[in-house]
């Protein structure tokens, strides 16, 4: 039996392991300490677990954040770093927003 249960935890686990926008807020706070997350709206930084995301899409996650926030028309990477989001998806890409340049 623990076998079973082991292998429908593994299971149902695939979407744990989905990559996910470090976007936590503290609602109600001041401005100043108003994200908990790792993201800022210039900043996304994006979760995830190298044996099951590329690159490809942290950077289409990540591209996406930066329209969505109003922040910039694409994310550039910045930089890399390893065990500070969940036991699951334990590294995290940190991107910048960039505007297309000739645009205001």
């Amino acid at each position: 039996m623990p076998i079973c249960a082991l292998m429908l935890i593994v299971t149902a686990g695939c979407s744990w392991v989905q990559p996910f926008v470090d976007r936590r807020r503290n609602a109600g706070a001041p401005a100043e300490r108003l994200y908990v997350g790792m993201s800022k709206p210039d900043r996304p930084v994006i979760c995830y677990n190298g044996w099951v995301s590329d690159f490809d899409e942290l950077q289409k996650m990540a591209d996406r954040e930066c329209v969505r926030q109003e922040a910039g028309d694409y994310a550039e990477p910045e930089k890399q770093s390893f065990f500070t989001c969940r036991i699951l998806t334990p590294a995290a890409y940190q991107f910048k927003c960039v505007k297309k340049s000739g645009k205001n």
